[in-house]
């Protein structure tokens, strides 16, 4: 069933926006009668029916609602440093958005090879990666920070920072458990420097791993977005 993105829904007839009727009628080739998904971005999951197919104001009828719709009961924060490229940005984005992510901060770090975003692109391969996965919840998307700027904000719950350096330190599974909120720093390819770990721990960081193999950035950030949904929905 195809999926679409209704954030101000609010009555049993619903009118898509332009682009997505367009999308409706023009290329899914959708009639009357057909029955569609759409999710508000707030936890709510709908089912409709096509009633006008029009091109420019496709007209929905909604027949039922699911609310609060895969909710969970912890949340993760990723906070990672974009890559030079940015289609592999993109699909750390994309997958970390099927996986299951809450909210989302781009780090300009010491030896960041990005020094700056597209939040708006950014925005849209999560609002598909949305739909594709059937989430009702938008996850945040936060303006580029600084890692000092990061680090030094206050946040509740557990604060992870996962490294390269060959100093001891307890892999990533191991403390997630008592936490709800979880917050989890991934760097850019060169690593974060010794200075930026140190600053983390200062404000209460832990450091951690993700296993035995160097990982690039995006596959680290996708580990980190695994391993947190695996033990949480235990």
């Amino acid at each position: 069933m195809q999926v679409f993105y209704t954030p101000d829904i609010k009555k049993i007839t619903y009118t898509l926006d332009a682009e997505e009727s367009k999308h409706a009628v023009k290329v899914l080739r959708m009639h009357a009668g057909d029955e569609i998904c759409m999710i508000d971005g707030v936890g709510g999951l709908y089912y409709g029916i096509i009633d006008e197919p029009d091109a420019k104001k496709c007209t929905i009828r909604v027949i039922e609602k699911i609310e609060q719709y895969g909710r969970k009961n912890y949340s993760l924060h990723l906070a990672f440093a974009p890559t030079k490229t940015n289609e592999r940005t993109e699909w750390l984005l994309e997958k970390i958005t099927e996986i299951g992510i809450d909210e989302i901060t781009p780090l300009l770090c010491q030896r960041s090879e990005r020094k700056n975003i597209n939040k708006e692109r950014m925005e849209k391969i999560i609002l598909s990666a949305m739909k594709q996965s059937i989430k009702a919840y938008m996850p945040v998307m936060n303006d580029m920070a600084t890692f000092k700027e990061f680090v030094s904000s206050p946040r509740e719950g557990g604060k992870m920072i996962a490294h390269c350096m060959d100093n001891p330190k307890p892999p990533l599974k191991s403390k997630l458990a008592c936490h709800q909120k979880i917050t989890i720093l991934i760097g850019p390819e060169g690593d974060f420097s010794p200075e930026e770990v140190e600053l983390a721990k200062q404000y209460g960081y832990e450091e951690v791993h993700l296993g035995k193999s160097r990982l690039r950035t995006e596959t680290a950030g996708i580990v980190a977005c695994h391993t947190v949904n695996v033990i949480k929905d235990e």
